[in-house]
């Protein structure tokens, strides 16, 4: 196993996270077997339960470089038993967070040898507008900050505006200890789509190739044609908003995995994609009297966009505001559900939607059902089943501890909300669809976790069809797209 460690320095956000996704791709290319780890500095244990506003640091996990070794085994689709492991560690070098992290794989690169682990290290060389001067301290103190640590960087991945000049970067590779050819420019692009290719271009996959000793043919590389297809798509002129309602709308990294979700399948359906952020407190009819302007133009962000997307949210906060999104769609023929739930008014007397009976409803962490869960489809006419290319089961990743109510399953059938997928024993409703409507779909899962920019997920590539009026001729043509 090989394995490549991706640390930032400077800021936080400056783009490990595009990088090891990068070098992931360019690996797969070459047909090498490739799996992913993240690592975030919340040392807490359960940090599912963070508001997307919040950071916290209480305890570490002892015996991190076994788990490391272990999670390294496990491919991250249907892939073969992986070959290389790209390792991103959130946080930014020199925080105390991530401090016991980074002593952690300084000591795990001795025990599993130099030739298999290396170290990429993504670092900022602003250009302030006065002088236009790209500058270079910000990352030799980041480098130096590293070092000090034990980590050296075989890779200094450059976050910059413009490329770098050759200047600057023979001048980093002098204060950083590393060859020219280890300095590479990762400059802003028109699309994030474009990274792969920006990396391949300077010699990447080379560079590891030797440093790792991984055997790698040079053939033609069928995934970085498409990729490159892909990517080229950017330059698109039809256009395709979606109204995201939701609670954390005022930090768009709180629904990353859901925008990138969207954006896939824009990108396959050759749309330009339109994010409308809407804040699902502001549609609330409290609103109106307290802060009328927040309601009317959240309502108006509403009304104008092609599609709506409700994503997954805990707690009370914003509830109200989904409901009436979600019933606007319905009515509107564009996504209702006029109930109390446990989880918000626990002595209601009609519970829609209920805790899961293995779970202690007075205990909040880890009590979540988590990981990849089959959902099997009942009924052939789906739309979602069809989407999924007449799929008899799907397996998707669940993170929930709140369920629909069984026993009001034939209410709603009678309705016409038809539970068209259900977990394996048949106790859990996983899918709803709607009669009579263009695109009107709920799952119990999180479709977004599992889509890719050549693979969009089905649920979310269906809401970007019928948004653009082309889910009908999509599923006439055998859910195949136009090779335009």
């Amino acid at each position: 196993m090989k394995y490549i460690l991706v640390t930032g320095g400077v800021i936080s956000g400056i783009g490990k996270g595009i990088i090891a996704s990068s070098v992931g791709t360019i690996l797969k290319s070459c047909g090498l077997h490739v799996t992913a780890i993240k690592i975030d500095p919340y040392i807490n244990i359960d940090a599912g339960t963070f508001s997307p506003y919040e950071h916290v640091v209480p305890h570490i996990t002892d015996a991190i470089q076994e788990w490391v070794v272990k999670q390294a085994a496990v491919p991250v689709d249907d892939d073969a038993e992986p070959q290389v492991c790209v390792i991103e560690l959130g946080g930014t070098v020199g925080d105390i967070e991530s401090m016991p992290f980074i002593e952690a794989f300084r000591q795990f690169q001795f025990k599993v040898k130099r030739e298999n682990f290396c170290n990429i290290h993504v670092s900022l060389v602003p250009q302030p507008s006065a002088t236009g001067e790209q500058k270079t301290k910000p990352t030799q103190n980041s480098v130096r900050e590293l070092r000090g640590l034990g980590l050296s960087p075989d890779l200094i991945m450059c976050r910059c505006s413009t490329a770098l000049d050759n200047s600057v970067k023979e001048k980093i590779s002098m204060f950083c200890h590393v060859e020219p050819e280890q300095v590479i420019c990762v400059q802003d692009v028109s699309s994030i789509y474009r990274v792969p290719l920006l990396l391949e271009d300077q010699g990447v996959v080379s560079y590891l190739s030797r440093r790792l000793n991984m055997p790698i043919e040079s053939r033609p590389r069928k995934m970085l044609t498409k990729w490159k297809e892909m990517s080229d798509r950017y330059r698109l002129l039809e256009h395709c908003s979606i109204a995201l309602v939701g609670k954390y709308t005022k930090f768009s990294d709180s629904y990353a995995s859901v925008i990138k979700a969207l954006e896939h399948s824009a990108l396959a359906i050759s749309h330009k994609l339109e994010v409308k952020y809407i804040d699902s407190a502001y549609l609330e009819p409290s609103t109106l009297h307290e802060e009328p302007v927040k309601y009317h133009e959240a309502w108006q962000k509403l009304c104008s966009a092609d599609g709506i997307l409700v994503p997954g949210g805990f707690g009370v906060r914003g509830t109200e505001g989904k409901i009436h999104a979600i019933n606007w769609a319905r009515k509107q023929k564009k996504p209702f559900l006029d109930a109390n739930s446990t989880e918000f008014d626990p002595e209601t007397k009609h519970p829609v939607v209920i805790d899961m009976p293995e779970h202690n409803p007075g205990q909040m962490g880890g009590t979540m059902r988590l990981g990849k869960r089959r959902t099997i489809f009942n009924n052939d006419t789906s739309v979602l089943r069809k989407l999924y290319g007449d799929a008899e089961y799907v397996d998707e990743r669940h993170r929930h501890r709140f369920e629909v109510n069984p026993e009001l399953k034939s209410h709603f059938e009678k309705k016409g909300l038809h539970f068209v997928g259900q977990d394996v024993e048949g106790e859990r409703m996983e899918v709803i669809e709607l009669d009579d409507h263009p695109y009107f779909i709920g799952v119990q899962y999180h479709p977004e976790f599992t889509s890719r920019p050549i693979k969009p997920s089905p649920p979310y590539l269906g809401l970007l069809l019928a948004a653009a009026g082309k889910l009908q001729s999509y599923l006439q043509k055998g859910c195949r797209l136009s090779p335009r």
